[in-house]
């Protein structure tokens, strides 16, 4: 069977975007790639046509994400008081209940840096969002504060099996950073 000139990029994009969600969800270890091309209904061993290590997925699973996360992000830092609506979507319930489809830094942070593998893609993440945080606040310097408290609250409120523990993480943590970011608190 013969396929299109371009069969080969649109398999490999298939393959980085279920890795995107994959990893964004369970993990870089937990995701196997049998597992992953079987559920795309390709071969494992189809992978290395694509693709020299499961590393490279990575690195290029984290590209989709951010590029993924950039398009929210400019889309909640836009309007009448942007910071604030960026910290009500990112501690929402909503965003901790579909780990698969939002920031990669949650999930992935703490596994790259326990593996050794700290990643450029998470750097340029990072530099990202504290720049876009960092413009909307009165003080810069409070950016990696802001950030790094919605990602672990974000992190933790998945983590806990108790309900309003987990809403609570979220709760308090939007609350002080609204109250940072000198917005109005109501809308939880």
């Amino acid at each position: 069977m013969r396929y299109s000139g371009d069969h080969k990029a649109q398999t490999r994009q298939r393959i980085v975007e279920e890795a995107a969600r994959r990893f964004r969800r369970d993990g870089v270890s937990a995701t196997g790639l049998q597992v992953l091309m079987k559920a795309l209904d390709l071969t494992h061993g189809g992978f290395y046509a694509h693709f020299k290590s499961k590393d490279e997925l990575v690195e290029e699973a984290l590209r989709h994400c951010a590029k993924e996360v950039d398009e929210v992000t400019s889309d909640s830092l836009s309007g009448d008081q942007p910071l604030a609506t960026f910290i009500r979507r990112y501690l929402s319930k909503a965003h901790r209940a579909e780990p698969a489809q939002g920031c990669p830094l949650p999930t992935l942070s703490a596994e790259l840096g326990q593996r050794g593998q700290a990643s450029v893609v998470t750097d340029e993440v990072v530099s990202t969002r504290l720049a876009q945080i960092g413009s909307h606040l009165a003080d810069e310097k409070h950016a990696a504060l802001a950030l790094s408290a919605m990602v672990g609250a974000l992190m933790l409120s998945r983590s806990v099996a108790d309900p309003q523990l987990s809403d609570r993480l979220l709760d308090e943590t939007r609350a002080s950073l609204l109250e940072l970011a000198g917005a109005d608190l109501p809308e939880s």
